[in-house]
């Protein structure tokens, strides 16, 4: 066996070890010196083949490199496999000859994070839980409650009373019980007094400032970069991710470390995290595990709106020698939402469109060179949220049945 999962957890920053039930709390050394760590899953790998069990569904074919006990049975909706798409003509509009989209719509409920619920919710019905609960405003959300009814739990999502309809409709036809507010931190803190009350098992973050996701859900997204090295043959030079709280950032620098322990390759993707408004720019330049807090304000790409950079986000970007940048327009968003869905046939969300803006700004700094290769993460469908890009299109023209009429509502020199 090359890869075992020895059922603990470590702390990234101190090294302080710590049971699986102190799982959603974060280190306890390091918040007593003031820093917020998200805790991580410790296992034993040794070189040798990427561990596969192609008889095991979704994510779960990578079971060995998962925090579960050989008992543990897989939530599962199939997630995973999804495709790595070549940009042939945004691409080189944007000076990159070699930029691919890993588009994770094509997931159960077409986002990304239906990659750490798989792996959460099996954590949460293998320890017995009855509730999982999740702060959300959307897509977290949707996943949790999805892999909650598939798993037979009850599942409880506290969100913002911004979140889209359409993001409302899914969660709570998934059968949670969705309930709003007002202020983001009043979600936090209920969610904590919930957890420690009724001993529900927190799916999402559940200290402040915060850390990041249950770190089991987090080991969820290492199944990236698998995929990616087996997609690609090689790991890529740079992956670009949207960035909230950091999860997937971390979880896809754990992937291409543990490639690396198999011996499997030698090379670690420099990580690009993006937002709108600058959190993960400004942690950069902050002391390690200082992180400032940055202005927010309403943003297509709401689900990365952070305030503040994690600790593990910003130690992924550190790792790799990556960077991150920050794309607060609007406008620019729904522009290349609009020239990403018509040129290359993929409507994404806000926030994935802001990993295609953060390429056009790196390609134009010289940070990332013409011919590397270069993969964008596509955290999920702009359907999820149609009313954003309602309002830049035009108004629906209704016509007359007539080919005149037609020939006239058409763009000049379409017709022969």
């Amino acid at each position: 066996m090359s890869a075992r999962y020895l059922g603990s957890l470590r702390c990234p920053r101190c090294g302080e070890e710590a049971p699986e039930d102190r799982a959603s709390f974060g280190c306890p050394r390091c918040a007593r010196e003031g820093i917020g760590v998200n805790l991580t899953p410790v296992y034993a790998i040794n070189p040798g083949p990427l561990p596969w069990k192609a008889s095991q569904s979704g994510i779960f074919g990578y079971r060995e490199l998962l925090p579960l006990a050989p008992e543990d049975a897989p939530v599962t909706l199939g997630e995973g496999q999804t495709p790595v798409i070549p940009l042939n003509r945004l691409g080189p509009r944007l000076g990159l000859n070699r930029l691919m989209l890993k588009d994770e719509s094509r997931n159960p409920t077409w986002s990304f994070k239906d990659r750490l619920a798989a792996a959460a919710v099996t954590k949460a019905a293998a320890s017995a839980a009855s509730t999982v609960i999740v702060s959300s405003t959307g897509n977290h959300g949707a996943a949790v409650a999805a892999y909650a009814a598939a798993a037979g739990l009850r599942c409880v999502v506290l969100t913002l009373s911004s979140i889209p309809r359409e993001m409302s409709i899914l969660i709570r036809g998934y059968g949670a019980c969705l309930v709003a507010y007002e202020k983001g931190p009043d979600r936090w803190s209920v969610l904590r007094q919930a957890v420690e009350a009724f001993g529900w098992t927190a799916i999402s973050g559940a200290v402040t400032p915060p850390i990041g996701s249950n770190p089991f859900g987090v080991e969820g997204y290492k199944t990236i970069a698998y995929e990616l090295w087996g997609q690609l043959g090689e790991a890529p030079d740079v992956v670009v991710v949207p960035t909230a709280y950091g999860d997937a950032l971390s979880g896809i620098r754990r992937g291409f470390a543990d490639l690396i322990g198999l011996g499997l390759t030698t090379r670690m993707p420099r990580l690009v995290a993006v937002d709108p408004f600058g959190a993960y720019a400004q942690g950069l330049q902050a002391p390690p595990g200082r992180q400032p807090t940055v202005p927010t304000r309403q943003s297509l790409a709401f689900s990365v709106a952070a305030r503040v950079a994690t600790y593990q986000g910003v130690e992924a970007i550190r790792a790799t020698n990556g960077t991150a940048v920050a794309e607060p327009s609007d406008d620019a968003i729904v522009r290349m939402q609009l020239e990403l869905a018509s040129g290359e046939g993929i409507y994404a969300e806000g926030a994935s469109v802001l990993a295609v803006l953060a390429a056009r700004q790196l390609a134009s700094r010289r940070w990332i060179d013409a011919d590397e290769s270069v993969v964008l993460l596509s955290t999920s469908t702009g359907l999820k949220d149609p009313g954003s890009t309602a309002g830049h299109l035009p108004e629906l023209p209704v016509l007359a049945p007539t080919l005149t009429a037609l020939e006239a509502a058409l763009p000049a020199g379409m017709c022969p």
